[in-house]
């Protein structure tokens, strides 16, 4: 008859041990949802490295062998473009700070197309005077991949 009912402390263990599995197997999943952060030393090295550029009257933030829309450049497809002013270096070394600009640094850059942005709705209204105007707008990109940062003729990575 002691098998047929089990005892207090037996239901105890097994809601404890079902409980347990529930917990693993939800681990298990949350583990398996995020993708494994295996950086090797040169990844995590580039990962620190950026330049701070004035290009067409903005500041761009640009990081190696990643690419980026700027305003249009009047440069062919799949040329070579230089950003000289360099206003912010930072790598291994540490930062450098220009006064304006950092010297002899360069980002070296190249073309991979010529775009247009997002269009914009520009809508002016004078209200209850019956005036309406709706104009769009689509900017001209460039988009450019970094494909090196140098300081002083070397290169950061």
């Amino acid at each position: 008859m002691s098998e047929a009912t089990p005892s207090k402390s037996s239901k105890k263990a097994a809601s404890a041990a079902e409980a347990e599995s529930k917990e693993a197997a939800t681990q298990a999943k949350a583990a398996a949802k995020k993708p494994e952060a295996k950086a090797t030393a040169s990844e995590s090295a580039i990962g620190d490295q950026y330049a701070i550029v004035e290009a067409s009257g903005t500041q761009i933030w640009l990081q190696p062998n990643r690419y980026y829309d700027v305003d249009r450049i009047s440069a062919e497809v799949g040329s070579a473009i230089t950003f000289s002013d360099v206003l912010l270096v930072s790598g291994k070394a540490g930062t450098t700070l220009g006064k304006p600009y950092v010297k002899d640094a360069s980002v070296n850059l190249k073309v991979l197309a010529h775009r247009r942005g997002p269009k914009v709705i520009v809508y002016k209204m004078r209200k209850k005077k019956k005036t309406r105007r709706k104009n769009g707008h689509r900017q001209e990109l460039t988009r450019v991949m970094v494909e090196s940062i140098t300081v002083g003729g070397k290169p950061l990575s």
